[in-house]
């Protein structure tokens, strides 16, 4: 039965009972192209958010680092020169936080110049492709909503000084938000309420987008995905990448050390015998303040949203599909007199998968310490922690000129 010819669906049917026949042409085409088996996700959401039985996994803390150095630099420069990595950059979100109704990447970090946030990204991976020799293709997945001004930003800007050939975009693909009935929202009298698919929907979109035969025909190996809002990160790092290959692993997560126990920041650790994230929220007191015999958090390193998978595995993932969680969320949406209704709580369902399941699908995953001043200055607000303000100061220790 067609979406459309369900009784259930009250808000699909009181539009098209609006809707004049070229409206209702467009919706029904429309509604053809979304896929709803996100739907029978609805019955089954508790079984996915349920999370298994958390122990510490110990990481390549900075002293081993150091100690290895030249052996992990000259095996990630080796599998960079090879053309074996890329990189993706998770650039979907609005700057809207940040008092900017723009894409995120698109923020000036400067302060007596202008520096954009995905310039600064651009030659912190530019550090590497100077010292390899090599340029590492980038992809870089924007959204419905930022895509166009995205590009745009890129080509007005001569991409900053990045070859155009080894970039290139994809839009993160958008799944259906519904009522708590599973009834779809509606956005206007021909659009559905559509979400993007979570943090995890990255390598299916790239699939999706066609991209999989430019990864196939470069012979990338290993891909490298990272957040647009961390401005000090290292990119396709040597180090990174060789130590992931020392370790035999099929993936490895940058991390930092907490900076006290109830930081609010996801941790590596293991779940069930396989690596994964326990989220700050989900970690008991315990887990949080338990230490080891030197003192240490044994859950003492956070992932900021910078990891390297094995490109063979992530293919195996995508066939085998992704875990879907249901969240609760506050959707906007036009009722079935045709008024369009912000609600103040939340009101259904948006679907997402997340890249701690990526994590938790792969045999292994080696957590890499950095140093928290020199790679990880995040930008979620104006002022205040993880903050423009706060990336400035960072920066400038970091020598950056502002």
């Amino acid at each position: 039965m067609k979406i459309w010819e369900d009784d259930n669906q009250k808000y699909i049917k009181a539009m098209m009972e609006k809707n004049t026949t070229e409206q209702n042409e467009k919706l029904t085409k429309r509604l053809e192209e979304i896929d709803f088996s996100v739907l029978e996700h609805i019955e089954r959401k508790e079984t996915v958010n349920e999370r298994g039985v958390f122990a510490p996994l110990d990481a390549v803390e900075v002293s081993e680092i150091e100690a290895r150095g030249a052996e992990f630099k000259g095996l990630g420069l080796k599998a960079i020169r090879e053309g074996k990595v890329g990189a993706v950059l998770l650039a979907g979100g609005q700057g809207t936080r940040l008092g900017l109704d723009r894409p995120k990447g698109t923020l000036n970090i400067g302060v007596a110049k202008e520096l954009y946030l995905f310039e600064q990204l651009l030659r912190n991976l530019m550090d590497v492709t100077d010292e390899a020799g090599v340029y590492v293709p980038l992809y870089i997945m924007t959204s419905n909503i930022n895509n166009a001004d995205t590009t745009a930003f890129f080509e007005e800007h001569d991409y900053f000084g990045y070859p155009k050939d080894y970039v290139k975009f994809f839009v993160q693909e958008m799944v259906p938000a519904c009522d708590y009935e599973g009834r779809i929202y509606m956005e206007s009298q021909t659009e559905v309420a559509m979400s993007p698919n979570g943090n995890g929907g990255w390598f299916s979109s790239m699939v999706n987008a066609g991209l999989l035969s430019d990864i196939k025909e470069r012979g990338i190996e290993w891909i490298n995905v990272f957040a647009v809002d961390n401005c000090l990160q290292r990119i396709a790092d040597p180090m990174f990448v060789g130590a992931t290959i020392a370790y035999g692993c099929e993936s490895g997560a940058k991390v930092v050390r907490k900076a006290a126990p109830d930081e609010r920041v996801g941790v590596l650790c293991t779940e069930d015998g396989k690596p994964s994230i326990a989220e700050y929220y989900e970690m008991t007191e315990e887990m949080a303040t338990a230490r080891k015999e030197n003192g240490d958090l044994k859950y003492g390193f956070g992932v900021i949203l910078n990891y390297l998978f094995s490109e063979k595995k992530l293919e195996q993932i995508a066939d085998a599909r992704m875990p879907i969680h249901v969240v609760e969320k506050k959707i906007p949406y036009m009722d079935v007199d045709g008024t369009f209704v912000k609600p103040e709580q939340p009101n259904g369902y948006k679907f997402e998968t997340l890249v701690l399941d990526m994590v938790h699908m792969m045999d292994d995953c080696i957590p890499y310490e950095v140093v928290r001043e020199r790679e990880f200055a995040p930008i979620k607000n104006l002022h205040g922690v993880d903050s423009l303000d706060s990336a400035r100061e960072l920066m400038k220790g970091c020598g950056i000129e502002l």
